[in-house]
């Protein structure tokens, strides 16, 4: 019996053999609390230090400007609730139309304390026009959100530009990385990013454990009190394992990251020259060009409302592949937000698959998948929809 083949890596992705094993101590032998003043202690906090700089070298960053938390969620949260007075959340903020929950939900959580929130529209490939930053920016705007990458069509945003924009007006600027750390470059001494926010689990690390970059001289309120841990920021005995992890994990994906988004382009193209031979009513959601390396988001002209049940015939075939994001799955039968702010109309808007390559990816798995994925298409209905959105067109 053939092994399942593992596509859905933008939900998270397998640990990394080389990264297990620099956990495993923290996990038996090394277990001493980092604020302790013993040996075992000193031990532990020297190997959080060691990952904080592997870290920062990520983002060509200071160790000092990286703070550690439990999830890339976490980190999106005390961006922007940390840029508020800690007193009220009054004055303005900025995010775009598609950003993940972790900071659409913040938004409507200051909303409710006063705070103006401004969502940015994006054209029909995802991207935010400057120009619509431009025209939103007020005196009153306490910081600007944009991710660098989108989690369900895998979109680069122009960031440098954003970040110009936002920086002269004097506002903070914040990008949610999860998906983009690892694999393309992000440095901060070129990009103006004040804050921007990383996971583990998105690079082959562990989960339950991420990281908030905070640019030196940037103030921020915490949002969670207790023993003055991570600068103050963010209180709480570390998870030194996770941590390590984390470490270890950024120091590979910045040492292999041009190599592997090299083969991970190289099996994408594969996929999709071969898929516009085999499925002409495929087409790619998305920039063509303008996004992550092993990330494909498609639609199936006049299937589009069987995109569940394609997900589910994929998986029963042995595939586990996506139809949106994975913190949105609860809400699998509804029109995705992000394919309607990119102008899809209802129907297109339930009917994407998102395929995300990574590290351990192979051609051999590439081109079973597409057998597969060819067979289980071809099993469908046809519903009404728009049927001119073949592959060949939406890259012309």
């Amino acid at each position: 019996m053939a092994s399942r083949i593992y596509l859905d890596h933008s939900a998270t992705t397998p640990l990394d053999p080389r990264v297990r094993a620099g956990m495993e101590p923290f996990l038996e032998t090394i277990f001493g609390n980092p604020s302790s003043l013993h040996s075992e202690g000193r031990e532990a906090r020297e190997a959080v230090e060691r990952a904080r700089a592997q870290v920062a070298a990520l983002l060509g960053a200071e160790p000092a400007e990286i703070i550690f938390t439990g999830s890339g969620t976490e980190a999106d949260n005390l961006a922007l609730l940390g840029a508020f007075p800690a007193e009220g959340a009054s004055g303005h903020m900025v995010a775009s139309a598609i950003e993940h929950p972790a900071v659409l939900e913040t938004c409507r959580f200051l909303e409710q304390f006063g705070a103006e929130v401004t969502l940015l529209p994006v054209n029909s490939n995802g991207i935010v026009e400057p120009e619509s930053l431009l025209r939103v920016l007020r005196p009153q705007t306490r910081v600007v959100s944009v991710m660098a990458a989108n989690n369900v069509v895998g979109t680069l945003q122009p960031l440098t530009e954003l970040a110009r924009i936002t920086k002269r007006q004097g506002t903070l600027f914040h990008t949610d990385a999860v998906q983009a750390a690892g694999k393309i470059p992000l440095d901060v001494n070129r990009l103006p990013a004040d804050l921007v926010s990383l996971s583990a689990h998105k690079l082959h690390g562990p989960k339950g454990v991420g990281a908030l970059y905070v640019r030196r001289g940037v103030r921020l309120h915490p949002i969670v009190f207790g023993g003055g841990q991570e600068r103050g920021l963010r209180s709480a005995t570390e998870n030194v394992a996770g941590i390590v992890g984390f470490g270890v994990a950024a120091a590979i994906a910045r040492e292999e990251m041009a190599a592997e988004a090299s083969r991970l382009v190289g099996l994408r193209e594969r996929l999709l020259s071969r898929l516009r031979e085999t499925v002409p009513q495929a087409y790619l959601i998305g920039h063509p060009f303008k996004r992550l390396p092993g990330h494909l988001c498609l639609g199936f002209a006049g299937q589009e409302g069987e995109a569940i049940k394609l997900l589910l015939a994929l998986d029963q075939a042995g595939v586990a592949v996506s139809s949106g994001s994975a913190c949105s799955a609860h809400h699998a039968g509804e029109p995705s937000y992000i394919l309607t702010a990119m102008g899809f109309d209802p129907i297109r808007a339930r009917g994407s698959l998102r395929v995300t390559l990574g590290r351990f990816t192979t051609q051999e798995e590439v081109d079973r998948f597409l057998d597969i994925l060819v067979r289980a298409v071809a099993s469908l209905r046809s519903v009404a929809s728009y049927a001119g959105f073949a592959l060949s067109a939406r890259e012309g």
